[in-house]
């Protein structure tokens, strides 16, 4: 798994956070890493973007971003409203591929969802994935609505005959709802695809030390950790009735 894409079931799930944790446990097991930040809006040219947030939890590896846009938009939007070339699904896959020629691990963090459009002929980062044949790690929210969001996304992945990878919680909280721990069994059922960690709610807020001991019992062993999806479900199993 030379090349993994990170995407989301929507904004603020938690991507750059999952990201920045599979990047701590990959590297903790001795793996070199690269992280391509695809395209990165909202942020002006002096501003800390997502690769940088990364390397700030997850400690020095290597990052790449390919295009910068000031505007909190969908890529190709704030591509277009700025008047600047857009990231098309074929340079997203030629970055990826170099940094994998040099890398044990090479992460590739999306934007948003997993159709949102990175140019105005509609690629994806799902189209990124296929020119690469690369495994796709969704991050999805724990609460109420998340199994529509999820199911669609998983969805799409097999109708494209790409491989889900599985589903990491971006966000799990410290006193779950009903709906949260229900969602612990049902979200791999949905996406017909593994849970492969959850992240606890306020990860991001870690000292960097803290974060990079901590990552690896937020991740399954495929993933370089040590997380037990059987014994968490069986911890915030939902009550009987």
């Amino acid at each position: 798994m030379p090349v993994l894409m990170i995407t989301g079931t929507g904004t603020e799930v938690g991507k750059t956070v999952t990201t920045a944790a599979v990047a701590a446990a990959a590297a903790a097991a001795g793996r070199s890493v690269a992280v391509l930040k695809a395209a990165q809006t909202g942020v002006r040219p002096d501003e800390r973007g997502d690769a940088a947030e990364v390397v700030r939890l997850a400690g020095e590896l290597t990052t790449a971003e390919l295009a910068r846009y000031p505007e909190p938009l969908a890529p190709a939007t704030a591509a277009r409203r700025a008047g600047r070339a857009p990231v098309r699904p074929g340079e997203i896959a030629e970055a990826a591929a170099k940094l994998a020629a040099e890398h044990d691990l090479v992460l590739v963090e999306g934007a948003g969802g997993l159709l949102v459009r990175f140019d105005d002929e509609g690629g994806t980062l799902a189209d990124a994935a296929a020119l690469l044949d690369a495994p796709v790690l969704v991050v999805v929210t724990a609460g109420l609505g998340t199994l529509n969001t999820t199911e669609l996304t998983a969805r799409e992945l097999r109708r494209r005959g790409l491989d889900l990878a599985g589903l990491v919680v971006g966000s799990w909280p410290a006193e779950a709802d009903l709906a949260s721990r229900c969602n612990l069994a049902d979200l791999p059922e949905v996406a017909g695809a593994p849970l492969l960690g959850a992240l606890p709610a306020g990860a991001g807020a870690l000292a960097p030390d803290a974060f990079r001991a901590s990552a690896p019992g937020w991740l399954v062993r495929e993933l370089d950790g040590t997380w037990d999806a059987d014994a968490f479900a069986a911890r915030w199993a939902a009550p009987p009735l």
